[in-house]
């Protein structure tokens, strides 16, 4: 029974999604001269007003601290799309019954899914050569969220994604 126990633990710890990006960018770009950013005008992410507000205040936070400035004329343009999802538990504990003797036999399963149902996030950040009306780079993040949770956890969420996001912003080549 112990080591059940310490196989369905580790099983659920292990299945915790945790925040994945993917990433995508034009190798021919130089991307050291870009200075400044703004966002495309009338961006529809799909959120609250005041999520927007939180995602942007965090994507500025990032980008500032990346030596780049807001600016009524940008380099580059940001728009971001939010897709939000209910994904269904992919994992299961399975339960066998069987018997049977002399090459013969019966067996009875079942799979017992672990947790609820989730919902995720899938954030892409496209960023935009304002000259060239290019997409130079492209980050796409997907990660679980917590519906109903308080403002000021919802900024940590919106923080904590923006900083992993532009960690590989801009690429090294």
């Amino acid at each position: 029974m112990k080591h059940f126990l310490f196989l369905v633990l580790t099983t659920t710890l292990f299945s915790c999604g945790s925040t994945k990006v993917a990433y995508d960018y034009d190798e021919q770009i130089n991307f050291s001269t870009y200075k400044t950013y703004n966002y495309i005008g009338e961006m529809q992410t799909g959120m609250s007003q005041l999520d927007d507000n939180r995602l942007m205040d965090a994507t500025d936070l990032v980008m500032q601290s990346n030596g780049f400035s807001k600016s009524e004329t940008p380099d580059l343009l940001i728009n971001i799309v939010v897709e939000q999802y209910e994904a269904a538990p992919q994992n299961s504990v399975g339960i066998g019954v069987g018997g049977g003797s002399y090459g013969g036999g019966v067996s009875v399963g079942a799979g017992i899914p672990l947790g609820g149902r989730k919902d995720h996030q899938t954030i892409t950040f496209d960023l935009v050569d304002a000259r060239k009306d290019i997409l130079v780079w492209q980050a796409v993040n997907d990660s679980n969220v917590a519906v109903n949770t308080n403002p000021q956890d919802r900024v940590a969420y919106f923080t904590k994604i923006v900083q992993k996001v532009f960690s590989e912003f801009p690429p090294e080549k």
